[in-house]
């Protein structure tokens, strides 16, 4: 890699280290240690990072934020790619409904990027999903649903080298995530047993583009008692069928955010 793009390259592991602590915001050593370099070049980047408002820091705090530029670059980039404005009333009615957290997610290269959370009334919520979370495909269920939906030879060139187990655990070993691609195949949507955090579940239906592709998922999210035997097929069933209507929407204005 050449200097100009390894330059790019640290700008944007920097960046997106800084948009995985908002709101609060993260020092320079948390930064650094989330985008795997080194402290001091970290600092010299956020340092001209903030001469251009990139981002900036929280009064009273060492913590590092987004700034108010990257909102206005990415009010003019949403015309282009911005989804959510068709997304938010399926994840809306989909949270009235079953009472769960319901998510939009988009597909950026290997990981899912949470858009859109819409809260149900179930008093007690599961929050290992958020806006701006970010997981690799194959973890949680919008990343399960999704490379489940991918051609075999994308899933095995994926698997040969995503070591998921060494940040999420054995029970992300490719053996596993390989049996529930299978689990959900059979039923058209994933299941996510607790598998990221003990009792939180999820559920989750891909939402394809007008070639077919998985570029999106819908999920809800909830405690374990809630995601009964009895009701998961239920859950399952308005996923799919609220998927199937969002995919033909997204495929009709041409939708474009993802990257395969």
């Amino acid at each position: 890699m050449n200097a100009p793009q390894d330059l790019v390259g640290r700008i944007y592991r920097s960046l997106r280290a800084v948009a995985g602590h908002e709101p609060a915001g993260a020092t320079t050593t948390a930064i650094a240690r989330d985008a795997g370099l080194p402290r001091p070049t970290v600092h010299r980047l956020l340092t001209s990072l903030q001469g251009v408002a990139l981002v900036e820091r929280v009064a009273g705090t060492d913590n590092w934020v987004l700034g108010p530029e990257l909102y206005l670059l990415g009010v003019a980039a949403a015309r282009r790619y911005d989804v959510t404005e068709p997304a938010m009333p399926v994840v809306r009615r989909l949270a009235l409904a079953t009472g769960e957290s319901a998510f939009f997610s988009a597909r950026r290269g290997e990981e899912t990027v949470c858009l859109i959370r819409e809260d149900g009334a179930f008093p007690i919520r599961s929050h290992v999903l958020y806006e701006g979370a970010r997981f690799p495909l194959g973890v949680v269920s919008a990343g399960m649903v999704i490379l489940a939906h991918l051609p075999d030879a994308r899933v095995e060139e994926y698997l040969a080298r995503a070591d998921l187990a060494a940040e999420y655990g054995p029970q992300h070993e490719a053996a596993e995530i390989r049996r529930h691609i299978a689990q959900t195949r059979r039923y058209g949507y994933a299941v996510n047993p607790g598998l990221v955090v003990e009792g939180s579940w999820g559920i989750a239906a891909a939402v394809f583009d007008g070639a077919g592709t998985p570029r999106w998922a819908l999920t809800l999210t909830g405690v374990e008692h809630r995601f009964t035997a009895e009701r998961l097929p239920q859950l399952g069933e308005l996923l799919l069928r609220e998927a199937h209507a969002l995919s033909e929407t997204l495929a009709g204005r041409g939708a474009a955010v993802g990257r395969g």
